[in-house]
């Protein structure tokens, strides 16, 4: 018998069964990986991709602890979104087929509360929610999670992302301390790394390998002896590579505006970030830039320190960094965790001694063809919404996703990051869904207000 069978893991005899119907014999990398630790009763964080077979290697885990005959909450999944939570749901009611009388309840925003409380009343085995409504159902009492032994964190960083972290310790709160808990997560960011030492007991790592290889920098060199060539360097290669984000450094403050402006002159989705900006400005800047509303950000080594973005495209360094150090640090904010980066680099002819003090073996590479300026540039993925109100106002990311979800809204994997700040807050919506949902906030209430929102541009 295969480690890697269903089999070889002692599962109760009607899941195995139902797992061969459904046609699951050999386990997945994250499967084999994590299954047995979570049959111990260990706590698990589990990195993969969606996709990687990780709701079945949580949903077996709390079906075979479960006693059916007990009509009390045991579980309980927390997802990002409400499409999400119905996936797992769903998924973990396919795996339950051989157990009879199970109920499986999702709560979620952006559905009616009502119906949700009478469901509630007639008792449950699992609940698959978003932070935001579990948290208001403890809120209301009308959800009681004493009897919970599992509590699973699928999409962590996802969560983290749209601003669920007090959400999340509100609902820990109300857990016994002495349940299992298992953390799934695409990435792990230091984020990911603080809720875990908060809410985990010793919990074992495990990462499904990954299919892509080690991370890949290619590094380019292109000569510009004046102003305007430097310049219109930057604009094609902006043109040809595209990037979702791309971080341009110049040495001075002033550099850093003027290529910012710029490049919006010309149409790019660009800002600055440098000391001169208010801190108002420059937190704006950093998070249309996070939350992908923003393709280009310009900055200086000393504004761009603590700047955390995970999957950066392209680095451009538009001015040569003062020192080998500092050049590797740059560049070595793209091409992380397993993605391919592109760093280029541009200099004069009077740099080349600078250059050589970077100790890097460099071939001057031939800049793309111009034609690429006569192509539409493209438009970030996303567009942020500014709510004139935030944590005094007692704004939650709940409320926020629970308003643009709600009845004639967005689906919840349409939004973004979101960012609450104490009387702001912004969230990254689809920008091709970014009419509707700010018609939908305008014409709803949140947390029975009305709150000013614009779009950010």
């Amino acid at each position: 018998m295969s480690t890697s069978d269903f089999s070889s893991l002692g599962l109760q005899a009607g899941l195995l069964k139902n797992l061969s119907t459904l046609g699951y014999e050999q386990m997945t990398p994250i499967q084999a990986l994590s299954l047995p630790l979570i049959l111990e009763g260990k706590d698990v964080i589990g990195q993969g991709k969606t996709g990687s077979g990780k709701t079945a290697a949580f949903g077996l885990g709390l079906l075979h602890k479960l006693n059916v005959k007990s009509y009390k909450i045991q579980s309980i999944v927390l997802c990002p979104t409400r499409e999400l939570a119905d996936q797992v749901a769903s998924e973990i009611r396919k795996l339950a087929r051989a157990i009879h009388n199970i109920k499986i309840l999702t709560l979620c925003g952006g559905a009616p509360f009502g119906p949700q409380i009478g469901s509630l009343e007639h008792g449950a085995h699992i609940v698959v929610g978003t932070p935001g409504r579990i948290e208001e159902h403890l809120r209301k009492k009308t959800l009681k999670l004493d009897h919970v032994e599992m509590l699973v964190l699928d999409e962590a960083d996802r969560m983290l992302d749209m601003g669920f972290q007090d959400a999340i310790d509100d609902i820990v709160e109300k857990i016994p301390s002495n349940r299992q808990t298992l953390l799934f997560s695409a990435t792990y960011p230091q984020e990911i790394e603080d809720i875990a030492m908060r809410v985990m007991n010793n919990p074992a790592v495990v990462n499904a390998p990954s299919t892509h290889e080690a991370s890949t920098i290619k590094q380019y060199f292109y000569q510009t002896n004046t102003d305007d060539e430097r310049m219109n360097a930057l604009r094609i290669l902006l043109a040809k590579h595209k990037p979702d984000s791309a971080l341009v450094f110049c040495n001075t403050k002033l550099d850093t505006q003027d290529v910012a402006d710029e490049l919006a002159h010309y149409g790019f989705y660009a800002l600055a970030i440098h000391g001169d900006l208010d801190q108002r400005e420059r937190d704006q800047a950093l998070i249309r830039f996070s939350n992908k509303s923003v393709s280009v950000l310009v900055a200086t080594d000393v504004a761009a320190r603590g700047l955390d973005i995970d999957a950066l495209d392209m680095v451009i360094n538009f001015n040569l960094a003062h020192d080998p150090e500092i050049h590797v640090h740059r560049i070595g904010r793209t091409g992380r965790a397993g993605r391919s980066g592109i760093a280029a680099t541009l200099y004069s002819d009077r740099e080349t001694r600078k250059l050589d003090a970077l100790e890097i073996d460099i071939s001057t590479d031939e800049l793309p063809s111009d034609t690429y300026l006569d192509k539409p540039i493209k438009k970030p993925a996303m567009t942020t919404l500014k709510i004139d109100g935030g944590k005094k106002q007692k704004l939650r990311p709940g409320d926020i996703v629970g308003g643009l979800t709600g009845k004639g809204g967005i689906p919840g994997d349409k939004i973004g990051k979101i960012t609450v700040s104490s009387n702001w807050s912004y969230v990254a919506v689809e920008s091709a869904l970014v009419k509707p949902a700010l018609k939908k906030i305008q014409s709803d209430k949140l947390k029975g207000r009305t709150f000013r929102v614009r779009i950010l541009s």
